[in-house]
């Protein structure tokens, strides 16, 4: 019997109650109570979506009230010490203390990346030496009792312990042990197991994500020794151990030798895992959930194919053994499509979300099961929308192809060398020792969001709004220049996304009302589509960064968003190379910079926050992607004069492994998040150093908790300690967007008097 499941679901909600539970009980105006009713609404939901698509297995515990990797350590007991946890069940607070810190106790949040090269932050579990595990959390049995209680077939969802330990990070001062920490974990999980399998679970899986990484002996050792214990604790429940984003390499022979009952592998993202089957064979007692529907991308699934590549696996797969399902969990694609009535019908068509994903997977069990004649009617209807999609005039512009074809040299490279710039620059802006700016964007009051609803519904005039954006410009560049900022911006009060705010002035773009994705915690975001060949048709923020500078004296940053995050923060069209989508992107921002010079705007911003989360999975593909992508920066950068200043942003990755190529990015000045992460980025500017501006961030602005001048000032010290020879900026770790205007008042007033504290000890150390 050939059965249908999927990953994951999306645990936001159709219409994102999820976040407005969330907001409303951080701010006090609902209970805790009311927070977990909805959960339990949006988990019934799921349940009941997914059963009427007529999926045969279906993932629970994969909802989560903020990241699934802090739910895994709270699961497991490894709450750092600072918390004050009492050991017993892992309280809310707690919970939230960790993710988003506790103002009232004075505690900072964990530390916070991107989930693999996706667009999702999880928050890093932090260990020490002698971390203790305990189970701590009932979730688990909680939500697959509510399952049951449903009548679901369901399958509880575990973040693996290999996984969770190597995303994990050692407490600072300690060094970590993977064999010792996984003897002290791994008693835990089978404890889960155990439990979950006594209660009735009939498969349990396992997501082991980091088998798509390049993995070392020992870690596959260390995991062949875990899946033995679970195999004794299992009872009569089977392990289902996931992989997605890639392909398992290196880990293949180790993952189909495991102790358990089936393996699932990504074939969209890692096409290569159906080579090493056929290379290697696939184990007769186990079964393989063949991720063929695209859990990343948005587009509909080539059905022929995707049934080409399942027959080709029932070549060396049992019949019975071969279960349909989604390349990842579908947390990472908006919820449905039929939701979106404005879009361009022909274009629409060519998009499948979350729910009719579930129907592919369907359609594609039903024809490996009963034979392609028992869905004839929907792989015709599928076949004429690809081609549709292939045929279409919305797709390409010729004048953007041609463009590209003749890029040179000079097109990637600044006039001059980073020091003849830096004086030009200088002489022209006239900054004082430790200039201070911001990221960008200041708090999306209610009332901007209000009046761009109001607007974006024509219930005010484009005069209406232009006059309110102009109000708060004024607003937030006399705040700046009240607290002392010494190069100001000017609040993007006018965007709604970073990424989406650009996409929906560029041709070759297309958006959705209401297709939101989880980015972290109950921060959302709309990715553009990208479904043509992209061009500029008009300015996008001179008009803007015009007004403001002519606010004010001081500088004034036109802000963008950089080629490769509008590229890697975009659902992209899948018929050319990545990299030549990238560029046009990056043709159309060079456009806006050189307009943005000519209106006199002598700082301009380009951020990649995403250049990180792009890189391939495997290093052995690190050095093409980091080609083309540092080529996309520089393309639309390099078009301005030496005394142009420009800046770009990163924040909430690793970067250590990727310095070089930043710096080759030839940004005048880099802003990189540093205090979320303790100050760990000053390791990697001590190890390789830094030749041109950088902006270490002085605190941690994804919290509401107010830094006081004196941490701040030993940030900045310590900062200084390591980049003593370069110029060097004082700012917060990221935009401020999301936080309140009077903590963005409190932090920004702590942060100017640090920096002058700074100042005046550097002038008395003369």
């Amino acid at each position: 019997m050939k059965l249908s499941t999927v990953v994951g679901y999306p645990r936001i909600g159709r219409h994102r109650e999820l976040k407005r539970a969330l907001e409303a009980y951080w701010s006090g105006k609902q209970t805790e109570a009311d927070l977990l009713r909805t959960a339990a609404e949006i988990r019934e939901a799921n349940l009941r979506t997914q059963q009427e698509a007529g999926l045969d297995v279906i993932p629970v515990n994969d909802f989560t009230l903020y990241d699934q990797v802090l739910d895994t350590a709270a699961l497991v007991g490894a709450v750092p010490e600072y918390y004050g946890w009492d050991g017993g069940t892992v309280d809310l607070r707690t919970y939230f203390a960790m993710a988003r810190g506790d103002t009232e106790r004075d505690l900072r949040a964990l530390d916070m990346t991107k989930w693999f090269d996706a667009n999702y932050h999880y928050i890093v579990p932090e260990l020490v030496a002698d971390q203790q595990f305990k189970l701590s959390s009932e979730k688990p049995f909680e939500e697959f009792a509510e399952a049951q209680a449903a009548g679901v077939n369901a399958r509880p969802v575990l973040i693996g312990p290999l996984t969770f330990l190597l995303l994990s990070r050692p407490a600072e001062g300690e060094t970590l042990d993977l064999d010792s920490l996984l003897d002290r974990i791994v008693p835990v999980y089978s404890e889960v197991i155990g439990r979950l399998a006594a209660a009735g679970a009939e498969w349990i899986q396992l997501d082991e994500p980091v088998l798509v990484q390049d993995r070392t002996p020992e870690e596959l050792a260390a995991l062949t020794r875990a899946y033995a214990a679970f195999a004794a604790a299992k009872g009569d429940a089977k392990l289902l151990v996931q992989t997605y984003f890639g392909h398992v390499g290196e880990a293949y022979q180790t993952l189909v030798s495991l102790p358990v009952d089936g393996v699932g592998l990504d074939l969209v993202r890692g096409a290569e895992n159906l080579e090493l089957i056929e290379r290697h064979g696939f184990p007769a007692d186990k079964v393989l959930a063949a991720g063929v529907v695209d859990g990343r991308n948005i587009w509909v699934n080539d059905l022929a194919a995707s049934l080409q590549t399942l027959r080709s696996l029932g070549r060396h797969v049992a019949s019975d053994s071969l279960w349909v399902s989604t390349s990842s969990s579908l947390m990472h694609v908006p919820i449905d499509i039929r939701l979106e009535e404005d879009l361009d019908p022909g274009v629409r068509s060519w998009m499948a979300f979350a729910e009719q994903k579930l129907y592919e997977v369907r359609i594609l069990t039903r024809a490996l099961a009963e034979g392609d004649d028992a869905v004839q009617d929907e792989l015709t209807e599928n076949r004429m929308i690809l081609e549709s999609r292939v045929d279409s005039p919305r797709r390409t512009n010729s004048s953007v192809v041609d463009r590209l074809s003749v890029l040179g040299t000079a097109d990637f490279s600044r006039r001059s060398g980073y020091n003849e710039r830096r004086n030009a620059q200088q002489a022209k802006l006239n900054l004082p020792p430790m200039p201070t700016t911001t990221i960008g964007s200041f708090p999306q009051t209610p009332d901007v969001r209000v009046m761009r609803r109001r607007f974006e519904r024509g219930e005010i005039t484009s005069a209406e709004y232009d006059g309110f954006i102009e109000e708060q410009i004024q607003a937030v560049v006399q705040l700046q220049e009240g607290l002392g900022l010494d190069v100001l911006v000017h609040g993007e009060f006018e965007r709604n996304d970073m990424v989406q705010y650009f996409g929906e002035q560029l041709e070759g773009f297309a958006f959705t009302h209401n297709g939101w994705v989880q980015s972290y915690g109950s921060r959302y975001v709309r990715p553009p589509i990208i479904f043509g060949d992209v061009s500029r048709p008009r300015p996008m923020t001179v008009r803007w960064a015009e007004y403001t500078q002519g606010l004010t004296e001081r500088p004034v940053k036109g802000m963008l968003t950089g080629p490769v995050t509008i590229l890697n923060w975009s659902f992209v069209r899948d018929d050319q190379p990545r990299s030549e989508t990238c560029w046009q992107i990056a043709l159309a921002l060079r456009d806006e910079v050189t307009d943005l010079e000519g209106a006199g705007i002598g700082v301009i911003q380009v951020d990649e926050p995403a250049i990180r989360e792009g890189l391939p999975l495997r290093h052995a593909d690190w050095a093409e992607y980091l080609d083309w992508a540092v080529k996309g920066f520089r393309l639309s950068t390099a078009g301005v004069s030496d005394q142009t200043q420009i800046h770009t942003h990163m924040c909430y990755s690793e970067f250590g492994d990727i310095i070089a190529s930043i710096s080759d990015l030839d940004a005048d000045v880099l802003f990189i998040e540093n205090a979320r992460s303790d100050m760990e980025m000053l390791d990697v500017f001590r190890r390789h150093g830094y030749d041109k501006g950088v902006g270490p961030g002085v605190y941690d602005i994804h919290s509401p908790r107010v830094p006081p001048v004196e941490e701040m000032a030993d940030n900045l010290r310590a900062s200084l300690g390591v980049l003593s020879n370069v110029d060097f900026w004082v700012n917060p770790d990221c935009g401020l967007k999301t936080r309140r205007p009077e903590e963005v008042r409190a932090s920004l007033t702590n942060m100017v008097a640090a920096a002058q504290e700074l100042r005046r000890a550097a002038v008395a150390g003369r």
